[in-house]
């Protein structure tokens, strides 16, 4: 199933269709679940839609019509982030890893300055995290208590990257972690 980027404009053509999309839904596995319309219009008035640092995206399929929205983050690094919201009529229907490997290649090779691409997601998002592995992503950090959640619960954000020559060659370079330290 081909996936495709369709670049948005957040502070002008796309405004009120990204606005209508953030606020109508819930996003249970992200730091603000239920973002109203008031803080996405502000969060677009501050660049986190576009700038230099960040580029959005819809996320199309000519077989499922528009599947939700990505956004790069930390362009200015060599290593972006990426913020991935799927519809909620498409959530659970085994989209996310296309979506994943369509922008694994999209950064890969539009980006070639980028050596490494990085997510994260919460330890509680078990399908999330399936779908990294699935994808050739590695694990390669628990922040403990790193994620605020609504009830004011702290999870843990799990981190995973993939590499430039593991999705160029197909392979799977795992962490090498540490012995623990002696006590």
């Amino acid at each position: 199933m081909p996936i495709r980027f369709t670049p948005l404009d957040p502070t002008d053509a796309d405004r009120d269709a990204l606005i209508a999309f953030m606020s109508s839904q819930s996003f249970p596995f992200h730091v603000r679940t239920h973002p109203t319309a008031a803080q996405i219009s502000q969060a677009i008035d501050g660049g986190a839609y576009a700038d230099e640092d960040h580029a959005s995206f819809w996320i199309d399929s000519d077989e499922h019509g528009r599947l939700g929205f990505f956004r790069l983050e930390d362009l200015s690094d060599d290593a972006p982030l990426f913020d991935l919201r799927l519809d909620t009529a498409h959530r659970g229907r085994g989209l996310a890893a296309a979506v994943l490997r369509a922008a694994t290649d999209h950064v890969f090779t539009t980006m070639p300055e980028v050596n490494r691409f990085e997510g994260q997601t919460r330890e509680d998002n078990v399908a999330m995290r399936r779908v990294f592995v699935r994808c050739g992503w590695v694990q390669e950090a628990y922040y403990r208590e790193g994620w605020p959640v609504d009830d004011g619960r702290l999870l843990a954000s799990v981190a995973y990257s993939i590499l430039r020559r593991d999705w160029r060659d197909g392979t799977v370079t795992p962490v090498v972690w540490d012995a623990p330290a002696a006590r």
